[in-house]
């Protein structure tokens, strides 16, 4: 189960030192938005997951995608591969605040998501001062919207 928080951040309200923080350079195209089927290459390895309905919470299951049928997938995504650079900062109570900056069709955007062991962890968070409009429970800002284009 997937439980997380998101939120769009400014651009001027990045941490200044976050080049220092770990990265992954994410790639990611999606086969169906409903369900949610998706290919995803981080660094050098590849996925596919499959994500049920929801918005804060939903089911998520990842399985290990050889790199040839990743790029076989990737030709038959729906709509646009998402390309971004996501952060991983530390953030209170051991949570990790994952920092998603987008390129390519969506150079600017920034989306922050934090993921709870619980609904109630998530209902009770207080967002660090530098996060901005809280976005969970918009599905303009799933990724898998995202990959259909700009509005």
């Amino acid at each position: 189960m997937e439980i997380e928080r998101k939120y769009l951040i400014e651009k001027e309200q990045l941490p200044a030192d976050l080049a220092s923080y770990p990265f992954h350079k994410i790639e990611q195209g999606y086969l169906c938005t409903s369900p949610v089927v998706r290919i995803r290459r981080q660094d050098d390895d590849y996925f596919l997951t499959y994500k049920s309905k929801g918005l804060m919470a939903r089911e998520e299951y990842n399985l290990p995608l050889p790199q040839e049928a990743y790029e076989h997938l990737k030709s038959k995504a729906d709509g646009l591969v998402i390309s971004k650079i996501r952060y991983l900062i530390p953030e209170k109570n051991g949570l990790t605040i994952e920092l998603d900056v987008f390129h390519e069709d969506y150079e600017g955007l920034l989306l922050a998501e934090v993921e709870f062991p619980s609904e109630e962890a998530a209902n009770s968070y207080t967002p660090p001062a530098w996060f901005g409009r809280d976005v969970t429970f918009s599905s303009d800002y799933h990724n898998s919207t995202l990959s259909k284009g700009r509005k």
